[in-house]
């Protein structure tokens, strides 16, 4: 039985803000929950809560029914450069998986959207995210992702899941764009990052790539795979010679 070449790398994608361009869960919450909501929000961005016991706090306050979340989800838009992060992936045969603090119920209903035209970029996609599900007009949220070994919290653990979906060792590829992305920079060989988590990273001397949107990380994605292919060419010759 012939082994499977392990992958040149594996690219896991933060959600909200990264794929999405706005955080879908403050909208959700902004429309529809008791502002009470930003006081746990504070205290989770001073580090004196973790993301889990946050927004477990914070769906408890939200009232809406399925058929006035689901409206304001397909209002949600994508950043204009995942199609071409897609395309670039699954030509160099890389896998993409979603890891996130947000809900699986948000990320399911927004990329299956037909209109977004990605559907066949998708199979095999692993999203590890927190769980919601409808209750009338509450929701329930549960965390399957939370490793208990996680001493911050975290509602998704990152590193963990990071660690889940690639058994291979492969190099890992993290792009997000806030605070909850922390600790999966340090699981990563090659990190992009913008806004909150660019600052993050400057200030712990993380070496990361600043981008706008996913169509600059598709681009210098492309430059790195032929780096290490040259890289590896050249080794290659040495031996030989």
């Amino acid at each position: 039985m012939r082994k499977l070449k392990p992958p040149r790398a594996i690219l896991f994608l933060d959600f909200d803000g990264t794929v999405t361009c706005c955080d879908v869960v403050d909208i959700v919450l902004e429309a529809y929950a008791d502002p009470k909501w930003m006081k746990f929000e504070a205290e989770w961005r001073a580090g004196r809560m973790g993301s889990r016991d946050c927004l477990r706090a914070q769906m408890a306050l939200m009232r809406a029914t399925k058929k006035q979340v689901d409206t304001l989800l397909d209002t949600i838009n994508l950043d204009e450069g995942l199609g071409d992060l897609l395309e670039t992936c699954s030509s160099q045969l890389i896998p993409v998986h979603v890891i996130s603090d947000g809900f699986d119920y948000f990320i399911d209903r927004i990329l299956s959207r037909p209109q977004n035209g990605l559907t066949s970029l998708w199979p095999g996609v692993r999203v590890c995210a927190s769980h919601l599900a409808p209750n009338g007009y509450r929701w329930c949220a549960k965390f399957p992702f939370f490793d208990r070994a996680c001493g911050h919290g975290c509602a998704t653990c990152k590193p963990a899941a990071m660690r889940l979906l690639n058994r291979s060792n492969a190099p890992a590829i993290f792009v997000g764009d806030g605070l909850s992305d922390q600790y999966a920079v340090r699981s990563a060989e090659l990190v992009f990052a913008k806004n909150e988590l660019a600052g993050f990273c400057c200030d712990h001397s993380i070496e990361h790539e600043a981008y706008h949107n996913l169509a600059d990380v598709s681009a210098r994605l492309s430059q790195w795979l032929a780096g290490r292919v040259f890289s590896a060419e050249e080794e290659k010759a040495r031996a030989t010679a």
